[in-house]
């Protein structure tokens, strides 16, 4: 009995080793190989217009007796503009970006993201980005900003990555602001 018994553990431990070695020569055993799937890195642009005809940003809900603009702590505002291959207002559309934006620093100081990027080029199309965290600084908007992508679908299944936001143009008489995000993802 203690004979098989003793079979038994040594057959176990070289099929473990085997396996161990096998999934080494594949280099299965990194911890971000099986999970990390394809990476993908994409650069888009933001066109938003926070005034005028073409709007792009608006200001629905915020604290009683304040004003609803998007500095002041408790301001919740949506957000639906075009995702462009380039900086330039004629560039190509290869998407939307679409979310809620919250005031939600009592200095006024950043908001708290949750959007979309929704896909409608052809290498894309029908695919969307999810992201969440916290956004611009509303008072210092040079700084690049880092959001986390939190899902995806389509293409994208099962997403996760991170996004940097940088505005790259900004023109105040015309309500004018481009962001450029740089988007590292990986998915299935």
């Amino acid at each position: 009995m203690a004979k098989s018994s003793a079979l038994a553990s040594i057959q176990i431990s070289l099929v473990l080793l085997l396996a161990i070695v096998v999934c080494l020569e594949a280099n299965l055993l990194d911890p971000y190989c099986c999970y990390r799937g394809k990476e993908t890195k994409i650069t888009a642009y933001v066109q938003l217009f926070l005034g005028g005809p073409n709007v792009t940003t608006v200001p629905v809900a915020g604290a009683l007796g304040r004003p609803r603009i998007p500095e002041e702590f408790g301001t919740i505002s949506v957000n639906d503009a075009r995702l462009t291959e380039g900086i330039s207002i004629n560039s190509l559309t290869v998407g939307r970006s679409q979310g809620l934006y919250v005031s939600a620093s009592r200095d006024n100081l950043n908001s708290f993201d949750v959007f979309s990027f929704l896909f409608t080029n052809a290498q894309y199309n029908g695919s969307t980005l999810e992201f969440q965290g916290p956004g611009l600084d509303l008072q210092n908007v040079t700084t690049v900003r880092e959001v986390s992508v939190v899902s995806g679908t389509k293409t994208f299944r099962y997403a996760q990555g991170y996004a940097a936001f940088e505005t790259v143009l900004r023109r105040p008489a015309m309500n004018y602001t481009v962001i450029r995000a740089n988007v590292t993802i990986s998915h299935y």
